[in-house]
Parts: C-alpha cells; sequence; structure tokens
C-alpha cells in the first residue's frame, strides 16, 4: 500500500480553522436565532460577530493562497469518472460491497472531492456574508436611507446557515467512506491518504 501526500499542511490548517468556526458560529447562531438558550444572546452574538469576521479573514486569506498557489484549479469542475462516483455513493456503498469498497475517485486525485467546495463558495458562503453583513450593520444602512427589510435579511441568513448546515452533515458522513472508516480523517490530520493499486496511480 502506497502512502500519497495529498493535503499540504496550509490546507489542513484552513480546514481545521474553518470546521471550528463554522461550527462556533452554528452553535452560537441558533442560540441567536432563538432555538435554545446556551450562552445568553449577548454572549452568542458576540462569539458569532468575532468568529464571522476570523472566518471572512481566513476565507479572503485561502482564495488569495489558492490563487498565488495555482491550487484554485482544484475546483474547475469536471464531468471524468462522475459515473463512477455517482453509483458508488448512490449504490454501491450501501450494497454488499459497502465499507470495504473505496471510492471510485483515485487517493491521487482525491481533491476532486474539494470540487464539492465550489457550491460552498460560490453560492453558500455568499449567501452567508451578505445577508450577516447587512443584518450586522443594518442600523447604518438604514441611517443612510437604504430601506431593507430587515425580517427578509435574516430570512435569507437562516436559510444560508442551514444550507451549510447540511453540507456540514454530508461532509462528516463522506469523511466515513473511504477504504477504512477513518481513512479520509487521518488524511485531513496528517496530510497523508494510503493507496492502493489503481487508486495509487
Amino acid at each position: 500500500m502506497e502512502r500519497i501526500y495529498i493535503f499540504t499542511r496550509f490546507e489542513r490548517f484552513w480546514h481545521w480553522t474553518q470546521a471550528l468556526l463554522v461550527i462556533g458560529m452554528m452553535i452560537t447562531g441558533f442560540e441567536i436565532h432563538g432555538t435554545y438558550n446556551l450562552l445568553g444572546f449577548a454572549k452568542a452574538h458576540q462569539i458569532h460577530t468575532v468568529a464571522a469576521w476570523a472566518l471572512i479573514i481566513l476565507w479572503v486569506f485561502a482564495i488569495f493562497w489558492h490563487f498565488i498557489t495555482g491550487e484554485w484549479r482544484q475546483y474547475i469542475p469536471t464531468m471524468k469518472g462522475v459515473d463512477k462516483i455517482i453509483r458508488h455513493y448512490a449504490w454501491e456503498y450501501f450494497g454488499a460491497k459497502s465499507i470495504l469498497s473505496s471510492s471510485p475517485v483515485p487517493a491521487s486525485t482525491t481533491r476532486c472531492r474539494l470540487q464539492a467546495y465550489l457550491a460552498v463558495k460560490l453560492l453558500i458562503n455568499p449567501i452567508l456574508w451578505i445577508s450577516g453583513l447587512l443584518y450586522l450593520y443594518y442600523n447604518e444602512l438604514a441611517a443612510l436611507g437604504q430601506s431593507l427589510d430587515l425580517a427578509t435579511i435574516a430570512l435569507i441568513h437562516t436559510i444560508g446557515a442551514f444550507m451549510m448546515l447540511a453540507f456540514f452533515i454530508a461532509h462528516v458522513y463522506l469523511i466515513t467512506t473511504g477504504h477504512t472508516v477513518g481513512a479520509h480523517l487521518k488524511a485531513m490530520l496528517t496530510g497523508w491518504e494510503d493507496g492502493e493499486g489503481e487508486h495509487a496511480k
């Protein structure tokens, strides 16, 4: 079995920092929304705002890093092998081959999975960014004569939050679909993924 270095140190830093910030924002965001009372509204709002700015800075820095290193090419959508991927995750993974069958995406190109982030970067993130900033600076915008409906802004932000939650749940599930349950998690922690046969090419 061949080990392949697949995630750089920066990618791992970016991934886990983003994960912690997103989890923190989901916890505090749903409390602000009134779903439960854990920290109290004021504290939850404060943490949510600080985490939001930290996440925006991280996103901007990550976008900059992707462009200067050329890693942005990972996000270019491709239909190559998509039929095998769909069949694997839709049928084979739950069938007889199940847990013992590894992903049809070769280990050296599991970065193709980052294309899933394309939807996050082009759809979910902008929804959260724009609605969140409009929500945060609503009073200032109103003072400038901008007649934006706060309820609509809040609704759009909440929709974005649920979209991010759905992505998060799917992401946690997909991390268990390697040749072992913890293979993908180990790769994102160490940077190295095990490849075998065709998957190592």
